[in-house]
């Protein structure tokens, strides 16, 4: 089913931002011997508030672990891998509809070549697919559920391959839907994008014209075209993703290239070639992006540096839509260092994220950055018809009194504080989801599509 275009309308801001806005930034964990390392994936919001990811566990010399950590820092290991069920589970971990936990292990105690799974809130772990080598290895993110409700995802391939884009569905049935040539690109690693068109975008890290890295867009049926050639002077070497933002366009990051090879924020309009919003060319600001990006309530666009700074540990920024940037944080080593994974914007409204060394013993830490943005709603899937459920996520549901599809009321069941579940109402129309609670209403951070 084709999907229906967001409708391009003001974006709902949380907080009216007036000049420069104070943050707070917090160490929440320590990781210590025996726990998670390597920190380099998605971290996701769970139904419970939690937030929940995996790691290479390096420093635990172990095969890498799934885990959660709640707002306040607390660790609770899920599972641990053992080379049966896969081994080093770079690409963290996405929440389906059916409430499992889905992710990637890039290696496996068979051929080597990775895994697909399922997990439980849990921890039990449940092997969909077996990568067969080639360009069909490697997968270093976790696949993002379509609103058809399959898994798409990339595999970086072997060094002697190009890699490739797959579906698989929540029962394991596995399709290879594309095999790089090099020319379109060449070893995918970053968690592919379902955009309001109804394909997914991505990058290839390397190859295409320059060999500096491409995006392409791929439909469920595995339509692929190319989309740009980077070419230095606009970056090399895309890392993160893309998201897209409420105006429509793309925006991702890319770890070198620009005026001093030391990393552009990016933004691609549809059917238009790349404008770079920012070249990182301050090492005091910080220098080579890994993470990515998020899009914040406030409208804004947030990443992390992995070096740069007073201490060359990394920063946290900011950057508008049309280029203004801001340095946010300035890493110290006891706060963390190496910041390469995205962060992740909780219902809550604070700023999440991971430094993957640093820290007291050099084992990484978990952090929150407070921008002082309001608490607000997520749902999933981002479109479907009336008479359908759809599921909500937030805080302080206990009591709510009504839900709304941009302002007409639905049934709802609330099933936790911080997890509820409404039926599209009939009369309903594409726009902001809202849930009226005791303490006050929450709004939607985007638009849900009603689909025809």
């Amino acid at each position: 089913m084709k999907l229906v275009a967001y409708a391009r309308v003001a974006f709902v801001l949380m907080l009216s931002i007036a000049g420069v806005q104070a943050q707070t930034f917090k160490v929440l964990h320590n990781f210590a011997p025996g726990e998670p390392g390597d920190l380099l994936g998605t971290i996701s919001q769970g139904r419970s508030g939690n937030m929940y990811a995996s790691s290479l566990d390096r420093f635990a010399f172990g095969l890498g672990s799934a885990f959660s950590l709640n707002t306040q820092g607390q660790l609770t290991v899920l599972h641990t891998f053992n080379g049966a069920d896969g081994e080093w589970p770079y690409g963290g971990l996405t929440l389906g509809r059916d409430g499992y936990y889905y992710g990637t292990t890039s290696s496996d105690g068979n051929a080597g070549f990775g895994t697909i799974f399922k997990m439980t809130a849990q921890g039990t772990v449940t092997t969909l697919y077996t990568f067969q080598g080639g360009d069909e290895a490697e997968p270093l993110s976790a696949p993002v559920q379509s609103t058809g409700g399959d898994f798409f995802g990339v595999a970086k391939g072997t060094l002697s391959s190009n890699g490739s884009i797959y579906k698989v569905t929540a029962s394991g049935q596995f399709t290879l839907l594309h095999v790089f040539t090099g020319t379109d690109g060449t070893h995918p690693g970053a968690q592919l994008l379902q955009a309001a068109d109804g394909y997914f975008y991505g990058t290839a890290h390397e190859g295409g014209t320059y060999s500096y890295g491409t995006i392409f867009r791929i439909s469920r049926w595995g339509d692929f075209t190319v989309l740009y050639h980077f070419d230095f002077n606009h970056g090399k070497y895309p890392s993160g993703g893309l998201v897209q933002g409420v105006d429509g366009n793309f925006y991702g990051v890319t770890y070198s290239g620009g005026t001093n090879d030391e990393g552009v924020v990016f933004k691609l309009k549809p059917h238009s070639n790349v404008v770079v919003l920012h070249n990182f060319v301050s090492r005091s600001a910080g220098v080579y992006p890994l993470g990515g990006l998020v899009q914040a309530t406030d409208g804004s666009f947030y990443g992390t540096t992995s070096s740069g700074g007073a201490q060359g540990n990394g920063t946290l920024f900011s950057i508008s839509s049309t280029g203004v940037f801001r340095m946010l944080h300035d890493l110290t080593y006891t706060e963390g260092e190496l910041p390469d994974a995205p962060l992740l914007q909780h219902t809550n409204g604070l700023l999440y994220g991971t430094a993957n060394q640093g820290g007291p013993g050099n084992y990484g830490t978990f952090f929150s950055l407070d921008v002082g943005l309001k608490p607000f709603v997520k749902f999933l899937p981002s479109t479907t018809q009336v008479g359908t459920n759809v599921q909500i996520l937030g805080q302080g549901f206990t009591g709510t009194t009504d839900v709304s599809f941009n302002g007409v009321p639905a049934a709802f069941s609330i099933v936790y504080d911080t997890y509820l579940v409404a039926t599209v109402p009939v009369g309903a129309t594409s726009g902001y989801i809202t849930v009226t609670t005791p303490t006050g209403t929450l709004n939607s951070d985007k638009q849900f599509v009603v689909a025809p």
